[in-house]
């Protein structure tokens, strides 16, 4: 989560697990504090791409 950030305003992303299995992140999202973009988290694969390419 350190090195992770917003693709489209470089800010920190809140994380919200809603599986997990052990220490992986199955399913959740992850939100940007500052321009509120959500990019999911499906199948342990955050999804970064930028709203307008998805």
């Amino acid at each position: 989560m350190e090195i992770i950030c917003c693709p489209v305003c470089k800010a920190d992303l809140e994380l919200k697990v809603d599986k997990e299995e052990g220490e992986e992140i199955i399913e959740g999202s992850l939100t940007c504090v500052k321009c509120r973009h959500p990019y999911p988290i499906e199948d342990g694969i955050p999804n970064l791409l930028p709203p307008e390419t998805k």
